[in-house]
């Protein structure tokens, strides 16, 4: 990162125990653009599971302490769910689960939606803020095409309307803010293996974190509110 230091700044990554969430926050330290970069997931300390309302108001508590002298200016929300305990994405309507599509809205829509109520009181009310949420281009209803894939496309579509409404309430708190949804493109990880195929442009962990830095890094505050690609295409929403 060639960014030029923030000062006294912190950055936080949630689900940094993933692929994405991991290669970010070794990125951003790297970077040494921030006082500190603060990882949390389910096996961080404290545990952050976005399942649990009381254990992500108890995080937000801890990290309102961790950051008095050193406001977040940077927000990673890199977590997801494609795939779990009660099955994977749907090939066709009669394969829909309702405990299946429970557990998508409850990790890939809900749970980001208490970390905007836990985790933004806590970003400045001046000066440069960037929040970012991982999202995923098949969240976009304009570019469906091939259909499938109910719980986990409808999920992460209502993730995108979250963070579109968060992105005005966020600017009239700070004109400088930005809060966007960002598609990662595939990165090798548990959650995309399963449908690696030939030809599809498969991407590091590592590269993945590179490109969204610089696509978060690049846009302007005018953007906010948006979903954009790695590769700095806006997305349809």
């Amino acid at each position: 990162m060639s960014e030029p230091s923030l000062g006294a700044a912190s950055a936080v990554v949630v689900g940094a125990g993933g692929a994405i969430g991991a290669a970010l926050l070794a990125e951003l330290r790297a970077g040494g653009q921030f006082a500190q970069c603060i990882g949390l997931s389910r096996r961080s300390e404290p545990a952050l599971d976005l399942l649990d309302e009381a254990g992500i108001a108890a995080c937000g508590h801890w990290l309102r302490a961790q950051t008095a002298n050193a406001p977040i200016r940077r927000l990673w929300i890199a977590t997801g769910s494609l795939h779990g305990s009660e099955g994977g994405p749907e090939k066709s309507w009669l394969q829909l689960n309702p405990a299946y599509l429970q557990q998508q809205f409850a990790i890939n829509a809900i749970g980001p939606m208490l970390l905007m109520k836990h985790f933004f009181p806590l970003l400045p009310k001046s000066g440069e803020v960037r929040a970012a949420f991982l999202s995923a281009k098949v969240g976009s209803v304009g570019d469906n095409r091939l259909g499938g894939w109910y719980g986990y496309r409808a999920a992460k579509a209502a993730l995108n309307q979250a963070v579109k409404t968060a992105s005005i309430e966020l600017t009239r708190a700070n004109k400088a803010s930005i809060c966007v949804a960002l598609h990662p493109g595939t990165v090798a990880s548990r959650l995309s293996e399963p449908f690696h195929k030939a030809g599809l442009d498969l991407q590091t962990p590592q590269l993945a974190a590179e490109r969204l830095i610089d696509m978060l890094e690049g846009l302007g505050a005018q953007q906010t509110g948006g979903f954009f690609a790695y590769d700095g295409a806006e997305l349809p929403w």
